[in-house]
């Protein structure tokens, strides 16, 4: 969303980015202490874990211990994986989100917008899913698992989502075995809500198959090349309509150059045949945006 913007004004959007950062860290709080909390939610990864503590300390022990504490010590180990093996200035920025947003829920008044619980999981997972996307479109997270499912995909080529999965349904399976089933059975429907909103807005890690015919397909070629610093391959063939030889480009891009190659291809030629194929799966030597 904000790599045009990275590659045209670098330093600007560093103070931009820095902002954004802030303004999420503030969002996202808001939305867990007027959403999630308020309505004993309890979202994915290491948030909805340190909310989860929260009620376990309070309901069983009587201790009332701050969401601060629980959410930065549960983020000590995957924030020294990402410092280490991710990129330094991709995990001070999540730093910043982290200790900012742990550090507003605990102050932030609650806030009960309707006490029904269902539209509470409904716009809270969407206001979640926007506010985490907010981060990772600059190229920052919130933390927790984010930082454990970049690195096991980018330094193991494995895809851990599903583990991720996992650990949540055996923190819901928890939640509801101690809090009752209506809560982690709406908490399930706060982070579909959230995840279907960060699909829309977060295209960083998906990828499309260009297919393109042209007359023009070297000047094509240098533009993908140039704009999206990813390669191409060039095929010829026979144009079963016309009976003449034609040149056919395959390239894979990430999702985020489209919008903008797209309109350049066809300045070049426009009378260019492109197709766009989503990629589901890709395995080989392939650019990816860098996080720093």
């Amino acid at each position: 969303m904000f790599q045009s913007l990275e590659a045209k004004h670098p330093k600007f959007y560093q103070v931009f980015r820095f902002f954004v950062v802030i303004a999420a860290s503030i969002f996202y709080a808001w939305n867990l202490r007027c959403f999630a909390k308020t309505a004993g939610l309890f979202p994915g990864g290491f948030s909805g874990l340190s909310l989860l503590l929260q009620e376990i300390g309070l309901a069983f022990f009587g201790i009332s211990i701050p969401y601060t504490l629980l959410n930065i010590l549960l983020n000590l180990f995957p924030t020294y994986i990402a410092y280490k093996y991710i990129g330094k200035r991709f995990t001070l920025y999540s730093i910043v989100v982290i200790v900012l947003s742990s550090i507003f829920v605990d102050i932030l008044p609650p806030y009960m917008f309707t006490d029904d619980i269902l539209l509470l999981s409904v716009f809270g997972g969407i206001l979640n899913g926007f506010a985490t996307s907010l981060c990772l479109n600059v190229g920052t997270t919130t933390g927790g698992t984010d930082f454990i499912s970049i690195f096991f995909a980018h330094e193991k080529g494995i895809d851990a989502w599903n583990y991720i999965l996992i650990g949540n349904v055996i923190m819901l399976v928890i939640a509801g075995a101690l809090f009752g089933w209506s809560s982690a059975l709406y908490s399930i429907i706060f982070q579909f809500c959230s995840t279907q909103v960060i699909q829309v807005l977060y295209k960083r890690y998906k990828k499309e198959t260009l297919f393109i015919i042209s007359d023009k397909s070297d000047e094509v070629y240098h533009a993908i090349r140039e704009m999206t610093n990813h390669d191409a391959t060039l095929f010829k063939g026979i144009g079963c309509y016309e009976g003449k030889e034609k040149t056919l480009i395959y390239s894979v891009i990430n999702s985020e150059a489209k919008r903008e190659l797209l309109p350049l291809i066809r300045s070049i030629d426009e009378h260019a045949f492109i197709n766009v194929v989503k990629t589901e799966e890709l395995d080989g030597r392939f650019h990816d945006i860098p996080h720093d």
